[in-house]
């Protein structure tokens, strides 16, 4: 008997013939949490439960090259400004605003966000809205929601240049992997607020 399994091509689903036991792993899928969340962004839109995007990166196009009128090129650019975080949107009537990173470490390096992004959250979380970070861990295979009042907190007690998985542990939630959607994470703000929303 053949057997299938499912390998995606970006948004596109195909399958393929395999001679393993008919299983269809789900897992990771070849995907970046960057494709994962806008997957997930999507699939909250279809339902109606979100509306949540991902923000545009300001650049200034300085040079294009137009080898014909549907084949140009951007040859030199640049950021306008710094950006803020990846993510923003609304959520039972709650402004959202969060960064999604990706680290091949055992602890995520402060290096990876920005000043200007934490001083973002600060202002969020001061104004009522819900900020947060969405962290892969790729060798542990595990994706983390640290609030952003908890980000504030290990800075302001901390000394080390990154956070180690066991604080995320401890002080976050994990986000398992699901079919759809891939990254839960509205799933843990109703955790956390318990009926607070709408």
């Amino acid at each position: 008997m053949i057997k299938y399994s499912i390998i995606y091509y970006g948004d596109e689903m195909r399958l393929n013939k395999t001679a393993s036991l008919g299983l269809i792993n789900y897992g990771k899928r070849g995907m970046t949490l960057e494709d994962d969340i806008n997957q997930t962004n999507k699939f909250y839109l279809i339902q109606n439960q979100a509306v949540i995007y991902k923000k545009p990166t300001p650049i200034t196009i300085v040079k294009v090259n137009y080898p014909n009128r549907e084949h140009a090129v951007i040859k030199e650019a640049y950021f306008k400004t710094p950006s803020t975080t990846d993510y923003n949107g609304i959520y039972k009537g709650k402004y959202i605003d969060f960064e999604a990173k990706e680290t091949k470490l055992s602890s995520f390096p402060l290096s990876n966000i920005h000043e200007h992004q934490i001083s973002h959250l600060r202002k969020i979380v001061e104004h009522g809205g819900i900020g947060f970070l969405i962290v892969r861990f790729i060798k542990e295979n595990k994706t983390y929601f640290l609030e952003a009042s908890k980000l504030f907190n290990f800075l302001e007690t901390e000394t080390r240049k990154s956070i180690p998985i066991s604080y995320f542990t401890e002080n976050g939630f994990i986000i398992p992997d699901k079919y759809q959607p891939r990254v839960d994470y509205l799933k843990v703000i109703d955790k956390l607020y318990k009926g607070d929303l709408l």
